[in-house]
């Protein structure tokens, strides 16, 4: 939502708008479910880089179950790879079969493995290119879970200054809200105040900051005793955080030739190019395939609201997999701290 602007902002023709972003560690049931998922795909990958993989994971009181669709050569242990990942208590059930003959026709010739809606995203307010608000909420999660490897969550609001022109000017942390696993709130507040202290100047912390550390009271029971989790249910944890549209496409445990994840992390590449071409403070990419084309049937950026066909780049699938390289294993580990950090 828009803020009240004080007189003085609006002589200054600055805009103030409050945003939230929340993350999850990796031993939060549904990225424990991605992460089994995106394992999976990369022992395919170690010895099949052609495999085509699909498989979604639920997981909660004792079972995990695994399914979807492999085609490959090589032969995979999926029990093994969840228990190295969950833990060995569980019972784990495997229903994956071969993928469709229907869409393998497609794909086949090049073309896209399903019908979708991509979006990219790349913004000028952080070195990476990602809106504040997710990469403080990431960023107070990887600080704690790296002291606490445990299920937890953290969520931040931020009140961001823009200037006449949508250029980032400073901020200011309106609440923090910190649950955690396994953890003594008093242990949580002394980790939250050297965390806030190492903030650059720009980010403001003060009294009127309020602060929500696991505000059900401490708790031991987590993952998947406490709760069940499934692949590709933080979609908005694995993209932009909620300020950004995205096209509703889980990336866990698919293999290039998807583009619900081949061509988002492609569209997030032109919107970061197209960031930096343009000297651009926001920009939005819209890329759309229909199942089996080579070329989608729209591909569209917003460069600070003005709207720009996407023209010079090789969109279709093949060339998408291979200049981003995806058939080399390695998605597990992007799978815990959002799919766009090290992009």
């Amino acid at each position: 939502m828009t803020k009240t602007l004080s007189s003085s902002a609006r002589r200054s023709n600055t805009k103030i708008i409050t945003r939230t972003a929340e993350f999850v560690s990796p031993m939060h049931p549904d990225k424990i479910c991605d992460r089994i998922s995106d394992a999976i795909l990369d022992a395919h990958l170690v010895k099949d880089p052609s495999a085509r993989v699909a498989v979604d994971v639920a997981g909660g009181h004792g079972t995990i179950f695994i399914t979807g669709e492999v085609t490959s050569k090589a032969k995979v242990d999926v029990v093994k790879i969840a228990h190295r990942i969950a833990g060995e208590q569980y019972e784990v059930i495997e229903r994956i079969v071969k993928q469709s003959p229907e869409i393998a026709r497609g794909v086949d010739e090049g073309g896209a493995g399903d019908q979708g809606i991509m979006v990219g995203y790349a913004c000028a307010e952080t070195a990476e290119y990602l809106p504040l608000e997710y990469v403080l909420a990431r960023d107070l999660n990887k600080f704690l879970y790296d002291s606490h490897p445990f299920d937890g969550k953290t969520q931040i609001t931020v009140e961001i200054k823009y200037g006449a022109k949508g250029n980032y000017i400073s901020a200011h942390i309106k609440h923090i809200v910190i649950s955690w696993s396994k953890v003594a709130t008093k242990q949580l507040c002394a980790d939250l105040t050297f965390w806030i202290n190492q903030l650059p100047k720009d980010i403001i912390v003060d009294k009127e900051t309020g602060v929500s550390i696991n505000p059900a009271g401490d708790w031991d029971m987590n993952g998947f005793d406490a709760d069940s989790g499934l692949t590709g249910r933080k979609l908005i944890v694995d993209n932009y955080g909620p300020r950004v549209p995205i096209g509703g496409g889980a990336f866990s445990g698919k293999d290039g030739t998807k583009v619900d994840r081949s061509a988002a992390y492609y569209a997030r590449k032109i919107a970061v190019d197209y960031l930096q071409q343009y000297d651009a403070h926001e920009v939005y990419v819209y890329i759309s395939y229909a199942l089996g084309r080579v070329e989608p049937v729209d591909a569209t950026a917003f460069i600070d609201g003005k709207i720009r066909a996407i023209t010079e780049y090789d969109l279709s699938p093949r060339n998408i997999i291979k200049e981003l390289e995806l058939q080399k294993p390695g998605f597990e580990e992007r799978a815990k701290w959002g799919h766009f950090s090290n992009r």
